[in-house]
């Protein structure tokens, strides 16, 4: 095999990976042990983990995470952080932390990757997004619920249910076949709260939320497309929406001018706009719940 050969069979197999060959396959690509020696001095090749390198100049958006996970026991898949950031069910500050890695099999402590030993991965465990082997979305939000705090818990399964990557039917399914493992006591309040779980940015937001909750009032929708915008919350049979200024919230003439416009629009198209300050949400509580019921309960009546 020509040398030209063996470089257009590595590029091939890194093109699929984000950059990263193992030295088990540039080995069968042509390149012998004392050749893979050379390519790493000279710089054409770079070890990221032991028997694992970066092929390119320089690495992709993916490369830790692919890098990762070949250095990972046979079907190793991304976890964890590590896959609700693939999936976008969390921010995740690129380049930053442990790559997180379920592993069975055992291949010793890696730098840089956090490996969770596991007896088994089923098939419905088993998924791949953007080429990485990674843990399905339910397997993923399972294994996050163990390590998150309630709030964000319910912030990942309902962005997990809007972008139709995991329902709570299998969320349920999977919590009734993993009763024995850590956080399944937080995952099954999330999945009963009324109204399902929310969606929230803020946490002025969220203060209204368990507000609303704690007042029985009824369940609204969070953060939902009206045309050009976007509400915060949202009663749609008794067209009440609310928007929430936040405790960072500063006024300006154009966001002034702005949140007029758009009430107005809103109005129009049948939908009356309430909104709460981070002071009314938090020093306020009681007189705020009993503003949002009449609201509520007046345009019920209209209805």
């Amino acid at each position: 095999m020509s040398a030209r050969e063996v470089d257009e069979r590595i590029a091939a197999t890194a093109a699929r990976q984000h950059g990263v060959v193992t030295c088990r396959q540039v080995l069968h690509a042509g390149l012998t042990p004392s050749a893979i020696g050379r390519r790493l001095r000279s710089g054409r090749m770079r070890a990221l983990h032991r028997g694992v390198y970066l092929a390119l100049p320089f690495p992709l958006p993916r490369t830790r995470e692919m890098a990762a996970v070949l250095a990972g026991a046979p079907g190793a898949v991304l976890s964890h952080f590590s896959a609700a950031a693939l999936w976008g069910l969390r921010a995740c500050p690129e380049g930053t932390g442990p790559v997180d890695v379920t592993a069975t099999g055992n291949r010793g402590r890696r730098t840089g990757i956090r490996v969770h030993r596991v007896h088994g991965l089923a098939g419905e465990d088993r998924a791949e997004q953007d080429g990485i082997p990674v843990t399905a979305p339910g397997r993923t939000i399972v294994d996050l619920a163990a390590v998150l705090g309630t709030r964000d818990l319910e912030s990942v399964v309902a962005r997990a249910e809007r972008e139709g990557l995991v329902g709570p039917e299998e969320l349920r399914a999977r919590l009734a076949r993993s009763r024995w493992r850590p956080g399944t006591t937080a995952l099954g309040a999330v999945l009963a709260s009324p109204g399902g779980p929310a969606l929230t940015r803020s946490e002025a937001e969220q203060k209204l939320l368990t507000l609303i909750r704690d007042a029985r009032l009824p369940a609204p929708e969070c953060n939902v497309s009206m045309g050009r915008y976007e509400v915060d919350f949202l009663w749609r049979s008794a067209g009440i929406a609310v928007e929430v200024d936040g405790f960072g919230y500063h006024s300006s003439r154009p966001r002034f001018e702005g949140d007029r416009r758009k009430d107005a629009e809103l109005l129009a198209a049948g939908i009356t706009v309430l909104r709460l300050t981070w002071r009314q949400i938090t020093q306020e509580p009681l007189a705020t719940a009993v503003q949002l019921g009449q609201a509520l309960a007046r345009a019920g009546g209209r209805r």
